[in-house]
């Protein structure tokens, strides 16, 4: 097998989760009232339709059908609530903005547009930056490759972790996206090494390890089921935390405390 020399990251959901508290406040900015629990027991769902829409090749952002499935399984409905003032604004927390009548759609495209200033991708799941922090220590390459909008390198400096990079692989500035062969061979490129010396870990089938296989990476699918990899190869694996993510790494060969 072929030794792996460095590592890139998919972001959203592997090194940050999705800020559902935060989602929770923007939307009320705009009238709309959504509880946390709602949000996080939809994010599955719009995860599934996230990689449904990329096997599918849909035209339009993927994001945009992530956070529409994500608010319509969180009880936001798709047309705007009739405004009636402030007693009405509980019923208004379903279907939209009771002063200015958003619905889903249009919450979707305000999401969208406020993204760059205001990412909601920022929660940080355990362990996954220290991971981050063996490998820099260890002297092993790592990069970010993800599906964003442009701005993921000043996200990462809000967050103190741009130091902990040798490059960002962001969509929105590249122009070409995951499962595209073009970001994954950048993204090798920019780390100093061939293709298949990456290993790539990411939580989207379709595009974190679909993709990467494709390029010729290894991939590790981060929060996968093993039984819908079954006929992938030895060159993926699945891990559930940043300890799977540690040992599916140290099982590809890769070397480090």
């Amino acid at each position: 097998m072929t030794s792996i020399r460095a590592v890139s990251f998919d972001f959203g959901q592997t090194l940050a989760e999705l800020d559902t508290a935060m989602l929770s406040r923007r939307l009320l900015e705009r009238g709309v009232r959504v509880p946390v629990e709602q949000l996080e027991g939809a994010v599955p769902s719009a995860w599934e339709a996230y990689n449904t829409a990329i096997h599918r090749g849909e035209s339009g952002h993927p994001w945009k059908t992530l956070m529409s499935r994500l608010l319509e399984v969180a009880g936001v409905e798709a047309t705007a609530a009739s405004s009636g003032g402030a007693g009405n604004l509980e019923a208004a927390g379903r279907a939209g903005d009771a002063e200015g009548g958003l619905g889903r759609s249009a919450l979707v495209d305000w999401l969208w547009d406020e993204q760059p200033r205001r990412n909601l991708w920022r929660r940080p799941i355990a362990g996954m930056i220290e991971l981050v922090e063996e490998l820099q220590r260890a002297g092993i390459p790592v990069a970010v490759l993800s599906n964003s909008e442009g701005r993921l390198a000043e996200l990462a400096d809000e967050l103190g972790w741009r130091a902990r990079f040798v490059a960002i692989a962001d969509s929105g500035k590249l122009g070409f996206e995951k499962p595209g062969r073009e970001i994954f061979a950048w993204t090798a490129a920019a780390l100093g090494v061939s293709l298949e010396h990456v290993a790539h870990v990411g939580d989207s089938l379709a595009a974190d390890v679909e993709g990467a296989l494709a390029a010729g990476m290894r991939a590790v699918w981060f929060g996968g089921e093993s039984r819908r990899i079954a006929g992938l190869g030895e060159r993926v694996a699945v891990a559930s935390d940043a300890a799977g993510v540690r040992a599916a790494l140290q099982g590809f060969g890769l070397s480090f405390p």
